[in-house]
Order: structure tokens, then C-alpha cells, then sequence
């Protein structure tokens, strides 16, 4: 037996449009996501410019609590995914969950969490060894 995939629904989240209508009208215009950073200081970097997202506001997508708990890239997700539905006119509680699925891509996912942790890791292992160095001076 084989099995049929159906496009139900879009969504979409990028540098040149935070729905399909506006994404897909930047691609017939030619128009490109790039422009100079903003989400953080580039004074220190070769490069200042990136394909951020412009006008993303996730409490059109989810509630403030649940904003804030995710990283960017997972508010991005949430968004493209509930445009999907909604632009699908599925009932999602009506449906078996068993046959519904969605596909979602990401190129990294989140490198603010990745330099946070990273920090703080650095952070309590300078902690650490220089309480081991103070115990230590303390014994002798």
C-alpha cells in the first residue's frame, strides 16, 4: 500500500517576510534579506551583516509566558507552524493525531543558548578552580 503526502498548509518566518503572502511577494520583487546586524555588537567581528528577522513579534503567535520560556529559533518554529495550520483550515482537534505531522527546518538552531551556556560554563569552572586554589592556600 503506498501512502499520500498532502500539502495542507504553509508557513513561513524569514528575513524577507514573517508569512507566506509577504515572503513570496520579496521573492517575485527580488528583494534580499541581508542587511547590517542589529541583534548584537559587530565591532569585534569581520563581518556586520546577516539575514536577520525584521518585525518578528511572537506574541502574535503564543502567549508571553510561553515566549519567553523558548529560544528565538523555537518562537520562529511555533509561528511558521501555526500559520501552517491556520492557513491549512484543519481542525487540528478534530483530526488523528497519528496522521497529522510537519515539517519544519532549521539550519543551527540556537547559538544565544549555545554562548550563554558556554559562558556561564567558563564562568562557575573559574569558580571552581579558584575556590580550590583559595581552600588550598587556607591548608597550608
Amino acid at each position: 500500500m503506498s501512502r499520500r503526502v498532502v500539502v495542507t498548509g504553509l508557513g513561513a518566518v524569514t528575513p524577507i517576510g514573517n508569512n507566506v503572502d509577504d515572503f513570496w511577494a520579496s521573492v517575485k520583487a527580488g528583494k534580499i534579506g541581508f542587511d547590517h546586524i542589529t541583534k548584537f555588537d559587530t565591532t569585534d567581528y569581520k563581518c556586520h551583516i546577516a539575514a536577520e528577522l525584521k518585525d518578528f513579534n511572537p506574541q502574535n503567535f503564543m502567549d508571553r509566558k510561553a515566549a519567553k520560556r523558548m529560544e528565538p529559533f523555537s518562537q520562529y518554529a511555533v509561528a511558521a507552524a501555526k500559520q501552517a495550520i491556520d492557513d491549512s483550515g484543519l481542525d487540528i482537534e478534530k483530526e488523528d493525531p497519528y496522521m497529522v505531522g510537519c515539517a519544519i527546518g532549521s539550519g543551527i538552531g540556537s547559538l544565544q543558548a549555545m554562548d550563554t551556556h558556554i559562558v556561564s560554563a567558563q564562568y562557575v569552572i573559574s569558580r571552581m578552580l579558584g575556590m580550590g586554589n583559595e581552600h588550598q592556600y587556607m591548608v597550608e
